[in-house]
């Protein structure tokens, strides 16, 4: 593959990320604080918009499964399509409607058509990894090049989101700091948002949802412009598609891919709840309401710069090993829950940027070999590449969308109230819990179940000289 091929791909996929940036760090502070929806209706909406785009992973990939070859390719027509009815339903979703009745359904409606149209998005996407060369160097070395992009769109979405919306979230009746203000006056003055302009904040995210828009047009414009699809390298003339509920059966049954599930359902799931609780933890439990833009930034920085030393590494010691990355986190968020100082707090984003970022490369590196794999005991069948994706990224979503969801319950339960500038105890404690002890003890059992994880170097090698035997 050449640097270019490698690179338009790479950029194709950023936007996608763009936008999963912004609404990951800002859209439940968005629902609680600028919406005034309640917890319990925001945590239905982030629940049931990640569940709608689950469900929709193993229809897409049925439907592409089934998809016939076209000049553009069999994957590439699919990315197409959905893209402007993504953009639409994204800037939809940051929409602040005149009436507060029906405002609920109408922010569910347009985040389960985001979330399912993104996935109409990434599952081709994705599976187009393995349609662009058989070498297994090309596909980890644009898997890495995809991984830098789309960390580095992640960037840019949380950044340009940040610095766009955060005098929303920033009042001069909050300048004091919560930890040395316990009056009851406090708890009373309401910050966000503003009486006086109840406009201003919906100007504000119309903004910032109209520049993502831009974003996702070019990238899908260099996209189609950068990358050719081949037509599955890897089937022989002879062979025939795999049938998609077979499929589906066999992909279950298949032991390193079970395996590389479990392990990245739960450290997915944690990345989610440092991501969705984040802000809210700084604004409301870390005293750094007027950092959190920069804080967000610092992670994102950081996971984007060590992509490149994350790829080094999984080469040079293999992507097992490289899986200890992801626990750096965990001492450090430790850290930051119990001693909520400023220049912590930046080191903390600093470190959980690396822990983030190989969180991000390993499960997309790893699965075209656990495809590999399966291949190679399969060496008939053909067209199952896009079930293994699509239920991947169905059961991760699945996972985010239940961490997400008892979140934001666990916040209406211990009664988390919208626009005040101190939360009570109880919300701070779960905060707190939210950014420690659960992402710890999930990142854990991930980890453990990882050292089962069949698939070493030595045999992804052997793998590849059977499978070039084959063909």
């Amino acid at each position: 593959l050449s640097m270019s091929s490698k690179l338009c791909y790479a950029i194709g996929g950023a936007p996608n990320q763009v936008a999963g940036s912004a609404a990951s760090f800002f859209l439940q502070i968005y629902l609680l604080d600028i919406a005034h929806i309640t917890p319990f209706h925001a945590s239905l909406v982030l629940f049931i918009g990640k569940a709608a785009g689950a469900v929709t992973d193993p229809v897409a990939g049925f439907f592409i499964s089934k998809s016939r070859w076209t000049k553009i390719g069999r994957l590439m027509p699919w990315v197409l399509a959905c893209t402007p009815f993504m953009i639409i339903s994204y800037f939809f979703m940051w929409y602040l409607p005149p009436f507060v009745l029906g405002r609920v359904a109408w922010y569910l409606t347009f985040h389960c058509l985001f979330q399912a149209l993104t996935t109409l998005f990434q599952v081709p996407y994705s599976a187009l990894t393995m349609f662009l060369s058989t070498d297994q160097r090309d596909r980890d070395s644009a898997t890495a090049y995809r991984m830098t992009m789309e960390m580095l769109g992640t960037l840019i979405g949380a950044a340009l989101q940040g610095q766009i919306v955060a005098s929303a979230h920033v009042s001069p009746h909050c300048t004091v700091s919560p930890l040395a203000n316990t009056t009851d006056s406090w708890h009373d003055t309401a910050s966000i948002p503003d009486p006086s302009d109840p406009l201003s904040h919906q100007v504000i995210y119309m903004i910032a949802a109209g520049v993502i828009a831009g974003v996702y047009l070019l990238g899908i414009i260099i996209l189609f412009l950068g990358v050719k699809e081949r037509d599955d390298p890897y089937a022989l003339n002879s062979d025939r598609a795999i049938p998609f509920c077979k499929g589906l059966a066999l992909t279950m049954k298949h032991g390193p891919y079970v395996k590389l599930i479990a392990s990245f359902l739960l450290i997915s799931t944690a990345v989610q709840l440092e991501q969705g609780n984040f802000v809210l933890f700084c604004t409301h439990a870390a005293g750094l309401r007027n950092h959190f833009q920069y804080l967000v930034v610092t992670i994102l920085v950081s996971a984007v710069l060590s992509v490149p030393f994350w790829q080094k590494f999984l080469q040079r010691f293999g992507k097992k090993c490289a899986a200890c990355g992801i626990s750096w986190m965990i001492p450090f968020a430790v850290m930051l829950v119990t001693i909520p100082n400023l220049i912590l707090a930046y080191f903390v984003a600093f470190i959980s940027g690396l822990s983030i970022a190989a969180s991000l490369l390993l499960p997309w590196s790893m699965l075209p070999d656990v495809v590999d794999n399966f291949r190679l005991q399969n060496p008939h069948g053909k067209g199952h590449e896009t079930i293994f994706y699509s239920s991947y990224v169905f059961f991760t979503k699945m996972s985010a969308g239940i961490g997400l969801g008892i979140s934001a319950a666990g916040l209406e339960f211990t009664g988390y109230k919208p626009g005040i500038c101190r939360q009570s105890d109880n919300v701070i404690l779960t905060l707190k819990l939210l950014i420690g002890a659960v992402p710890s003890i999930l990142i854990l059992l991930g980890l453990f179940i990882l050292l089962f994880y069949p698939i070493t170097e030595e045999s992804r090698k052997e793998t590849k000289l059977a499978l070039e035997e084959l063909r």
